[in-house]
């Protein structure tokens, strides 16, 4: 996992897919069909694939990407027909008015049950006829926020923090809000939990804790996802400057 640094502004450029073979088709397949049975809660919904990513000048990153759905991502497990599969999420760092971290726990019905994790996302294509840009990221990352913490902010109100490539070289577009006293998100998230529960669905976040260094992460127990390291020590460092 590595930081892009400079990165100010993104361009965004949809590409045809690449196409499969039959036997990574099948493959693809069958391994869907496995994961849903061991996780009924499991939506192959649409979803964006990075198809690369290259530097227009210094601080502007280029990345095309391309539409899929959820079960392509499950070609990155095969030892036969296997394929990196990119991903694009978003993210959004949420800090304190004390210098803390707001992170959130996977729940089980989630892609990284257990995991902590910033509140975010996997990108979905934009709706027929609105093209993906940095405002689409922007909006989805705040409806993250909203969606898995219950905290509302203007999608304006967050700024391009930092762009990260990862793990199968999967694209990270990491946004920072504006700073809030961490009882008033606690308070946000609890009444967030109690509506969900009351309409009958299981919020995306178990636990919600927060953190002033990579070093905390230790001391939350379990895993977290391999870009939050990163992340929370970027962070550190711009709360310490």
């Amino acid at each position: 996992m590595r930081e892009l640094p400079g990165v100010r502004d993104l361009l965004l450029a949809e590409v045809e897919p690449p196409p499969l073979r039959e036997a990574q088709t099948a493959a693809m397949n069958r391994r869907w069909e496995e994961a849903v049975e061991a996780n009924p809660a499991l939506f192959d919904g649409p979803t964006v694939v990075c198809a690369g990513v290259s530097r227009k000048n210094p601080e502007t990153l280029l990345l095309t990407w391309y539409r899929a759905t959820y079960r392509l991502f499950l070609l990155r497990h095969d030892p036969e027909h296997g394929s990196p599969v990119p991903s694009v999420f978003v993210s959004v760092a949420q800090p304190t008015d004390d210098g803390r971290l707001l992170v959130g726990r996977g729940a089980s019905s989630t892609s990284y049950p257990g995991a902590w994790q910033l509140p975010g996302g996997t990108m979905e294509p934009a709706g027929a006829g609105v093209a993906l840009d940095t405002e689409c990221l922007r909006r989805h990352a705040a409806r993250e926020l909203a969606e898995e913490v219950g905290h509302v902010v203007a999608s304006g109100d967050l700024e391009l923090w930092t762009v990260t490539r990862g793990h199968h070289g999967s694209v990270g577009v990491h946004f920072r809000a504006p700073a809030r006293p961490a009882e008033a998100l606690t308070e946000k998230y609890a009444r967030h939990v109690a509506a969900e529960v009351a309409q009958g669905r299981t919020p995306e976040l178990d636990r919600v804790a927060f953190i002033r260094s990579p070093a905390e992460l230790g001391e939350l127990g379990g895993v977290c996802v391999n870009v939050l390291p990163v992340l929370a020590a970027r962070h550190a460092v711009s709360v310490s400057s």
